[in-house]
């Protein structure tokens, strides 16, 4: 990917889903990515504003308020495996979904796409949450318009404080084909270039 850089974007499409499992100091898990076929549209605002500090008499320090992002996916319709595993919908002996209140929703690692004039960029959120969806439908006129659903999502930084992360014109191919295969975490990366940067300073003496 090397020399390629987007003058533009375009498009949204590889959407998928996976969920998020945390233990008691907050490392966090991932099960394997699923895919969400019928992507309409995506919209994520940034949460938290910059904060001026004052001392004499001046802003003496700007403090940056990074609470995540808030926004709205729609897509064609919502998969029943979303409603199972991250809902928490229980479908029963019969083949029915039932909703109940006494149910935690998941966390879980949101990725997708948007094309470019020379590739396509590859996002992912690590640690979103949803709103249960609004029941809407409408009836059939002359012409037939699909329905679509929209998930009202948040998305929160990690323990670790990563909140996203996304390919860009540096990123390996590996890294890139292999996107959507799993969750990509950079901190096992971080981990690697700091061993790196000790064993040379070591060797530096």
């Amino acid at each position: 990917m090397a020399n390629k850089k987007n003058k533009v974007k375009f498009g949204l499409k590889n959407v998928y889903y996976a969920k998020a499992t945390f233990d008691d100091d907050g490392n966090v898990t991932y099960g394997t990515p699923t895919r969400i076929p019928g992507a309409v549209n995506f919209s994520m605002d940034p949460e938290g504003e910059n904060e001026p500090w004052y001392a004499d008499n001046i802003v003496y320090v700007v403090l940056n308020n990074n609470s995540g992002y808030s926004g709205d996916l729609e897509i064609a319709i919502i998969p029943e495996s979303f409603y199972t595993e991250i809902l928490h919908e229980e479908l029963d002996s019969n083949g029915v979904m039932a909703e109940n209140t006494e149910v935690e929703v998941e966390h879980f690692a949101l990725m997708f796409q948007f094309e470019g004039d020379k590739f396509a960029t590859r996002h992912v959120l690590y640690n979103c949450t949803c709103s249960r969806p609004a029941m809407e439908s409408a009836t059939t006129e002359d012409s037939k318009e699909p329905q679509t659903d929209t998930l009202s999502l948040t998305a929160s930084a990690l323990a670790n404080g990563y909140v996203k992360a996304k390919t860009c014109s540096t990123t390996s191919e590996d890294v890139y084909n292999s996107w959507f295969d799993a969750v990509y975490e950079p901190q096992a990366a971080a981990a690697e270039t700091t061993s790196e940067e000790d064993t040379e300073d070591d060797a530096n003496g």
